[in-house]
């Protein structure tokens, strides 16, 4: 995913959440259902794990800079993007799994839980040790580094930095954000009885993106940093009130704390996200065109609405990197231009079409494995770079060929190791965590385990 910070300064060539990934309903990143349920080769969402696999590992070979070393890398680079690739695939993934997990469960209390233990653990383990031992000056971890710590503690505490103009705690996690915002919205249209909507809602946010394209401008209501802490002081205690409604197990008081937290979303993406609205919009309207995969997928019949929307997303995705991503804004998206934005956007689909038509079939061992660690990986990969290349002295890359062999093996081996120690030791431990707490909740408020779904 890309690796971005809200400053003028164009980082590294990048590409993608938190992220995620994101994770999804089990992301990246940030991510999806839970990796140990769905990681198996014979799994029915192996084929999610695959192209979450897929994606980890785009968005670690762009940041690692691994088309530089190659021939012909840098016209690669010039004309498709990985990040973004690596980046756009999650959000379609996590668009097609998140609401399903939610409808599947019916309880929007457990589905809350789920995610806290899902993302913030990993999160939260991954800040420490990068602050404790990335090199001193080094700018990927912006946690406490901000010069005020108690606003960038909440609006990270949050997800949700990036629509408050407030420096996301780790550069990758911008996906985060929306990620968070994605579920503030299927929980309210859930809530609502609104989730089957997705086609239409998808439609307007693609639609949103090509007619508004950069007419909007970014951080309306942050344009410097005196505004900052007054949003945070409005925006604080209404998710708080949110999170308050959506986990009381009372159906009422469900609806009425997804309804704020959807409320607020819709605000925050139309007046202060720190993207040009066509990147904004086009983002939601993926996951919901992700979700609309999922409906034609189930449906016994009228598909044909569900794909025509998938297919108007698509096109506008295309479009609106042509139409918009030039002239001084491919610097907003950290692309090189329109063609890597668009290549890149289309790829994603084009990707997950062949793991959906591909969705019965057994996938590689190695894929799916990657798949279940992405949101480690995902989480992992920028400090560790930082790390390991400041003690082997890298940058400059090594000259040789055989040095930039030892360089990239030395840093995946490591990168992959720490991937997987943090999954089997933070993250599957924490997900068990999270289904007990779900179910003490559920035995401790049994209104809970009915459907919140008016």
């Amino acid at each position: 995913m890309k690796n971005r910070t809200p400053t003028p300064a164009r980082p590294l060539p990048t590409g993608a959440p938190a992220a995620a990934p994101s994770p999804a309903a089990t992301p990246g990143p940030a991510a999806a259902p839970s990796p140990a349920a769905a990681s198996g080769q014979g799994s029915r969402l192996g084929w999610l794990d695959a192209l979450r696999g897929v994606a980890a590992l785009v968005v670690v070979i762009q940041h690692f800079g691994l088309l530089q070393m190659l021939p012909h890398g840098n016209l690669v680079r010039q004309n498709f993007d990985l990040g973004l690739f690596g980046v756009m695939l999650f959000f379609i993934v996590s668009g097609y799994i998140i609401p399903a997990s939610l409808e599947r469960r019916g309880d929007v209390r457990g589905f809350w839980i789920g995610r806290i233990f899902r993302i913030h653990p990993a999160l939260i383990v991954t800040l420490t040790v990068s602050i404790m031992m990335l090199p001193a000056g080094d700018g990927s971890v912006r946690l406490l580094r901000t010069g005020d710590d108690p606003a960038s503690l909440i609006a990270n505490g949050l997800l949700l930095p990036d629509f408050l103009g407030i420096p996301n705690g780790m550069n990758v996690t911008w996906t985060l954000c929306y990620e968070m915002l994605f579920y503030f919205f299927v929980t309210a249209l859930f809530t609502r009885g609104l989730h089957r909507h997705s086609a239409p809602i998808a439609v307007g946010c693609a639609a949103l993106a090509l007619a508004v394209g950069t007419a909007v401008g970014e951080h309306l209501l942050t344009p410097g940093p005196g505004a900052v802490r007054p949003l945070l002081l409005i925006v604080t205690p209404v998710v708080l009130a949110g999170f308050a409604g959506v986990l009381s197990g009372r159906p009422g008081l469900t609806r009425a704390g997804a309804a704020l937290l959807g409320g607020l979303g819709l605000v925050l993406i139309t007046l202060n996200s720190r993207a040009p609205w066509f990147e904004t919009w086009t983002i939601f309207a993926t996951m919901f065109a992700g979700t609309a995969v999922y409906r034609a997928q189930h449906a016994r019949s009228g598909r044909m609405p569900s794909l025509a929307a998938c297919g108007f997303v698509v096109v506008s995705g295309g479009l609106v990197g042509w139409l918009y991503n030039r002239d001084g804004f491919e610097n907003h998206t950290w692309t090189t231009g329109w063609m890597s934005w668009s290549s890149a956007y289309l790829a994603a689909w084009t990707v997950f079409g062949l793991g959906f038509l591909l969705r019965q079939r057994r996938f590689p061992r190695v894929l799916t494995w990657l798949g279940a660690i992405s949101f480690s990986l995902y989480l992992l990969h920028f400090p560790l770079l930082r790390t390991v290349g400041h003690l082997v002295g890298v940058p400059p890359l090594p000259s040789s060929t055989l040095g930039r062999l030892a360089w990239t093996g030395l840093f995946f081996a490591v990168v992959l190791a720490a991937s997987h120690l943090m999954y089997r030791w933070v993250e599957l431990p924490m997900q068990n965590v999270g289904r007990r707490v779900q179910r003490a909740a559920a035995r401790r408020w049994p209104a809970a385990a009915g459907r919140d779904a008016g």
